[in-house]
């Protein structure tokens, strides 16, 4: 799974982190990885249900129950990274086909910015 590549690489660098936490405890929304310390979501969203730019489909079954349920899930991701930066949190996303090197790249620089800032 493209979150546990991504994982394994982060922690190869000694980053430590939540997995499949709540960044906000009010908040009932969970992040694939959570950096408490540097207040960063990490999110690994998956091209079908977050409906990548690149790779997205349209249902070609049911389109009547998945196009709204896919758009809904769309909404709540703004929604939910809104939510993050109001609260000073910094949300990262990735796509599952994104190559992890790349993503481990920039959820280290992010991370590490926000810890030196902090």
């Amino acid at each position: 799974a493209p979150e546990l590549a991504l994982r394994r690489l982060l922690h190869a660098q000694g980053f430590r982190y939540r997995v499949s936490a709540r960044p906000l405890k009010a908040v009932r929304r969970t992040a694939d990885m959570v950096f408490r310390s540097a207040q960063v979501a990490v999110f690994v969203d998956g091209c079908f249900w977050h409906r990548c730019p690149v790779h997205s489909t349209d249902p070609k079954t049911n389109a009547d129950y998945w196009t709204p349920k896919l758009r809904r899930n769309v909404e709540r991701d703004r929604e939910t990274d809104q939510l993050l930066a109001d609260a000073g949190w910094v949300s990262v996303r990735v796509w599952e086909h994104e190559d992890p090197k790349e993503a481990a790249g920039l959820v280290a620089s992010i991370v590490t910015a926000r810890r030196i800032s902090a």
